[in-house]
């Protein structure tokens, strides 16, 4: 019996209904291109690998990675031992899809890991913590939209699927979770010149979020920026669409360099 480890965020998911649910919403098909994050004890490992030809697994832990390796055969399944973190999911190749329960300790740095392969991937279907997935597809002017929902929603299309409780899992955790889909925007219908700078004016708005963009964005936008953008500063950042964020990079992009 593998005793789950607080260090990995081990939670397995042990619920035969709820595990169903989430191979229906991701319907793999036989030839696809897909990677599950954490296996763990093989939960959806399992039904994917009964619906696919082969599977790419990231794990971290040994006594897992061991416990795969006796269980699959290599033209079934590929183990690759390593941190999600760190992991270059681009070396799998385009069209992937990405599947799995993401431990709740490193969910928000993998997502925004996992965005710079956007190019490379299909979907994306994960089960989280609810509270993040909510923060995710929240809408501007509401309480749970931040940095992640904007950052997040540049790149992706989401939806919140469904609610899995507690009790689905062992051991169970003390909050509820959600299975989210995520479905990359094509580049070219991203409006960002210089991403990384969106991502830099994102940070600072939200950085004390309840301060209005005048002061927030003081470091970057004058007064008559504002105007220029027909923007008003007193608005806090958690008001602005995600077109919104763009167009303030768009023109701080274009503008004249000291």
């Amino acid at each position: 019996m593998h005793v789950p480890r607080k260090r990995f965020g081990q939670n397995f998911l042990t619920d035969r209904q709820v595990i169903h649910d989430i191979v229906y919403a991701i319907n793999p098909q036989q030839d696809n291109l897909m990677v599950e994050i954490g296996p763990g004890l093989g939960a959806l490992t399992k039904p994917l690998l009964a619906k696919l030809k082969h599977l790419h697994v990231v794990e971290i832990d040994r006594d897992i990675v061991q416990r795969l390796t006796h269980e699959y055969a290599p033209e079934r399944l590929t183990i690759h031992a390593a941190d999600a973190l760190n992991f270059d999911f681009g070396a799998l190749g385009k069209g992937l899809r990405v599947v799995g329960n993401l431990p709740y300790n490193i969910s928000t740095p993998l997502l925004f890991h996992l965005s710079t392969f956007a190019g490379h991937i299909v979907d994306l279907h994960f089960m989280l913590q609810k509270e993040v997935v909510e923060r995710m597809v929240a809408a501007p002017s509401t309480s749970d939209y931040g940095r992640l929902s904007v950052m997040l929603q540049y790149r992706f299309a989401m939806e919140n699927l469904f609610t899995v409780p507690p009790s689905a899992f062992y051991p169970a955790p003390k909050v509820e979770s959600a299975v989210v889909r995520m479905t990359p925007i094509p580049a070219q219908a991203r409006a960002a010149r210089d991403e990384a700078l969106l991502a830099t004016v994102v940070g600072a708005a939200f950085a004390q979020r309840r301060k209005t963009l005048r002061n927030t964005l003081a470091g970057y936008l004058a007064p008559a920026d504002f105007s220029r953008l027909d923007i008003d500063p007193s608005r806090r950042a958690e008001t602005l669409a995600v077109s919104e964020f763009v167009h303030i990079a768009n023109y701080l992009a274009a503008a004249p360099k000291a």
